[in-house]
């Protein structure tokens, strides 16, 4: 071969270990910022809950993985405005009964992850498998859940409850597809 065959083949061989060396540490810090958008909140929260970067970021691929597995499916109009007037119905029952409202708005948003194809036996997946489309209004529902599932003895205050049922009204929005000021009849 000649000099320029040989140049040309060391001038590739560059290129191609340079474009790889590029790829090795470009990639990594594309799937963190995608992972970091997607995820919102939720990238930090598992992040700092897994003590290694690699292992979470592996986590919430997972998730989105097991997500893309998921039937999901918007609700029909119809389903909204019937979901849309059950939510009114719970807001005007805490004046009365905030303890009981609490619970119903539980249900309903549970009823309504059933409806659109999540799983809702176990919280802890439920939680994971929002996380890919519905990471705004996660730390929400945590917070509305923790309120919900406290001991029996720990007092929840009236105001507890009313905290509780604006964070859940976050996700059913959410879920729901509600937008703008409708649904808020208990002021945040």
């Amino acid at each position: 071969m000649s000099a320029e065959i040989w140049a040309i083949i060391v001038v590739i061989a560059i290129v191609v270990v340079i474009a790889a060396l590029v790829a090795f540490l470009v990639l990594p810090v594309l799937r963190r910022q995608r992972l970091r958008r997607k995820f919102g909140p939720e990238y930090d929260r598992t992040v700092e809950e897994r003590d290694d970067r690699k292992a979470a970021e592996r986590e919430l691929a997972e998730r989105e993985r097991r997500h893309a597995k998921l039937r999901l499916r918007e609700l029909s109009d119809d389903e909204k405005r019937v979901y849309n007037t059950r939510w009114v119905e719970v807001q005007e029952r805490f004046i009365d009964d905030p303890a009981g409202a609490l619970t119903e708005a539980d249900r309903l948003v549970t009823t309504i992850m059933s409806e659109r194809g999540y799983p809702t036996e176990n919280y802890e997946q439920q939680i994971a498998d929002l996380s890919v489309e519905h990471a705004e209004p996660l730390g929400h529902y945590r917070a509305a859940h923790e309120i919900v599932t406290r001991p029996t003895g720990t007092a929840v205050s009236t105001e507890d409850r009313r905290t509780a049922i604006v964070h859940y009204r976050e996700l059913f929005q959410d879920l729901v597809g509600v937008s703008g000021q409708e649904n808020k009849d208990v002021k945040s």
